[in-house]
């Protein structure tokens, strides 16, 4: 018998499903988050439910009540959950995508989605110092590379 904690999914559907639900999940949670607004002349009062984010805690949070603990399939200590690498990989780049294009677009706000995806922006001035010689400084949007840590 394995050493460890037991498997919560037995292949990458499986898990694929979860996610689904997890996303089906949140238009429920949007219900809580309603964004109230007057309208019209005599400020007819409505309400709309705002989009929320996805997000891997809210995905770990969803599987934990519904599932149990599945960071471990994204952790992936020891190399336990080989098969499961391109499903946890599609997962956290739909959840980065969906935060980036919210940032984008103003449905959540841009600067917690940079810092959430370690998304960077920093300006290169050029100036001649005092002993004549040029100071630069640039302008650069960079994104973590492909082993998603932060670029420096």
């Amino acid at each position: 018998m394995p050493a460890g904690r037991p498997r919560i999914f037995n292949n990458e559907l499986e898990l694929a499903k979860a996610f689904e639900e997890y996303k089906e999940s949140l238009a429920i949670e949007a219900e809580k988050w309603l964004k109230v607004q007057y309208v019209g002349k005599d400020g007819q009062r409505m309400t709309d439910a705002q989009k929320v984010p996805l997000t891997l805690e809210g995905f770990y949070i969803y599987c934990r009540k519904h599932y149990g603990c599945v960071k471990q399939y994204f952790n992936n200590t020891d190399s336990e959950y080989d098969e499961f690498l391109t499903i946890c990989s599609h997962i956290k780049d739909e959840i980065r995508n969906d935060q980036i294009t919210g940032g984008l677009l103003g449905f959540y706000n841009p600067s917690i989605t940079q810092r959430l995806n370690n998304l960077k922006e920093s300006t290169v001035n050029e100036h001649t110092g005092a002993d004549g010689g040029p100071i630069k400084t640039a302008i650069i949007f960079a994104a973590p590379d492909a082993t998603n840590k932060p670029i420096e």
